[in-house]
């Protein structure tokens, strides 16, 4: 009995084997169902997103979860193919991202998979021969699984995941799952870069028409072109939008308009062509983009301003026979994508619009200009023809009728009104001067020359000044004191310009009989303590080259009020 006791055991332990074989392909069946059913979860929910930035997110979050790594990311893959322009991770906290530093370029590891577009699986990526180790205070991961995502035959970019939990190594089945997602995430992400270019294009197009509708209402010239760059701006997703044009006479751009991050401190900037983006761009007559433009060694000439900016593109507006009028300057923040060749192309047609308003801008400006002088030829027409005429033959006959006045006192209030009138006539006759100032014959007018300046502070100031000018500026004011006035002019504008961060600049010129007074006031943030007054030295020394005086004031409204005098009467030798 013991010995036939066992043997009947026997048939039992098979059953019993055979059970758990069987429990064992069930349950590893049951495992791949639920690996399918996830798959297709993933699949389905990278592919019912249009965001292209949520499509990303979806992709390396389904990833890590269908092979349940621990870390995982995608890289995208710059237009000059060698590098990554955008790199989204999961499974690391903000604080991490944040010590660890700059985000990975594509280099090392990463870049294996970029020059060699093939699914590459470790169990240690330190002992690969292309890694570089871990910059500080990154997390430790030791295995690893690379795979391509491709869009139409083209890598886009490439899925990262390592430490598998459970301390496991990614296995075949591991790279079977990933690739057949990484299909499924192209064509989930060619859609979505279908669906946001027609978006993109349809705003431009509604962007154009609303620009052409402000162009035919008659709109300012820089009210047109404010319109253009916050659309451009929005459109594109930058922080920031720059107009800048180019300073007559010199190889200077100045800021016109600007628009997001900090736009004030940036209007009025002047920055030289070469050594700069935009100015690389109205050199060259093309666009130039750059993927980091804070960091780029090529544009950091001129003052310092674009810390923290990315991606940036810089557009010339109207390249023609008389050169680029002007360009515009469009930057990303630093970790947001580089500009793609599908968003180049609609922006050049669009650059093309704004150039026209710059051009229909000037024709425009051109006739106005031309019906002013018109107006004013007519109008010191009318002066000397009448008023001129009848005021001499007024003064005539009071200067005859004097001498009928008996009267010691009526004699001398006649002879007053006649100094009065001859005086009148001088003023008229100054003013006719003033009407008839052209360009060409500029230099003896002070008149002419005063409204010329303060035109061209314009562009650096973002907008024109408001002028007044009061007396006998052409006739009176000796041409050694002019020159005095124009530089004095020129100097408090630029102070203005440069240092006021102001919304309204007023210049007066004002001559009486025995002097010429210019007032420059704005209402900027006022001369700072401590700061270079080396212009206000200017303006002091020239007023005393004269014998006059400058008074620099601080009015209770806030601002600046720059007063400078120079007597008509000029001493020998100033």
């Amino acid at each position: 009995m013991g010995v036939e006791e066992p043997l009947s055991r026997m048939p039992q332990m098979r059953l019993d084997e055979l059970l758990e074989e069987l429990q064992a392909r069930i349950n590893a069946a049951r495992g791949t169902r639920d690996r399918v059913h996830s798959l297709l979860e993933a699949v389905v929910s990278v592919g019912r997103e249009l965001d292209l930035a949520q499509v990303l997110r979806r992709i390396v979050e389904a990833a890590a979860q269908l092979v349940d790594a621990r870390y995982g990311a995608l890289g995208v893959i710059g237009p000059d193919g060698r590098t990554l322009s955008q790199f989204l991770t999961t499974g690391l906290t903000q604080e991490e991202i944040a010590r660890i530093g700059p985000l990975p370029a594509g280099h090392g590891l990463l870049g294996e998979i970029i020059h060699n577009p093939e699914p590459l699986r470790l169990r240690d990526l330190g002992a690969h021969e292309a890694s570089y180790g871990f910059p500080p205070h990154h997390p430790p991961m030791r295995t690893f699984l690379g795979v391509p995502i491709r869009v139409r035959d083209q890598v886009f970019g490439n899925l990262y995941l390592t430490d598998k939990r459970g301390g496991q190594d990614f296995d075949a089945e591991d790279e079977s799952v990933i690739a057949t997602l990484s299909v499924a995430a192209g064509v989930a992400i060619d859609n979505a870069r279908l669906y946001e270019n027609s978006q993109r294009q349809q705003r431009w197009l509604q962007a154009g028409a609303e620009i052409t509708n402000s162009l035919l209402s008659g709109s300012p010239r820089l009210k047109v072109l404010e319109l253009i760059a916050r659309r451009a701006k929005e459109i594109t997703a930058t922080r920031l939008a720059d107009v800048s044009v180019p300073v007559a006479g010199t190889g200077d751009l100045v800021v016109e308009l600007a628009i997001g991050a900090d736009d004030d401190p940036r209007r009025g900037l002047v920055s030289p062509v070469d050594g700069t983006l935009s100015g690389a761009a109205y050199k060259t007559g093309s666009p130039v983009t750059t993927a980091c433009l804070a960091d780029d060694t090529r544009y950091h000439a001129g003052p310092r301003r674009f810390d923290g900016l990315g991606p940036s593109v810089a557009v010339p507006l109207g390249v023609g026979a008389e050169g680029t009028r002007g360009v515009l300057l469009l930057a990303r923040a630093a970790d947001e994508p580089v500009f793609t060749e599908e968003e180049l192309d609609p922006l050049l047609a669009f650059a093309g619009q704004a150039a026209l308003a710059l051009e229909l801008a000037d024709r425009r400006h051109d006739t106005e200009q031309l019906a002013l002088l018109e107006d004013r030829d007519r109008i010191a027409r009318d002066l000397h023809d009448l008023a001129i005429q009848r005021l001499f033959a007024t003064g005539m006959t009071l200067q005859s009728a004097a001498r009928l006045v008996e009267h010691k006192g009526a004699a001398e209030r006649v002879e007053r009104a006649v100094g009065d009138l001859d005086e009148t006539i001088k003023i008229i006759r100054s003013t006719i001067f003033g009407l008839r100032a052209r360009d060409e014959d500029a230099g003896p007018s002070l008149r002419a020359q005063v409204a010329r300046a303060v035109g061209e502070a314009a562009s650096a100031l973002g907008y024109p000044p408001r002028l007044s000018m009061e007396g006998l500026l052409d006739t009176n004011v000796p041409v050694q004191v002019a020159d005095h006035v124009m530089a004095a002019l020129t100097e408090a504008l630029s102070n203005a310009a440069r240092h006021a961060h102001a919304s309204r600049v007023e210049v007066t010129v004002q001559a009486t009989a025995e002097e010429v007074v210019l007032t420059v006031a704005d209402n900027g943030k006022g001369i700072p303590e401590g700061g270079r007054r080396s212009g206000l030295g200017n303006l002091q020394e020239r007023a005393r080259a004269v014998g006059g005086t400058f008074v620099m004031e601080a009015p209770e409204t806030g601002g600046a009020r720059l007063v400078w005098r120079a007597p008509l009467a000029v001493a020998d030798g100033a």
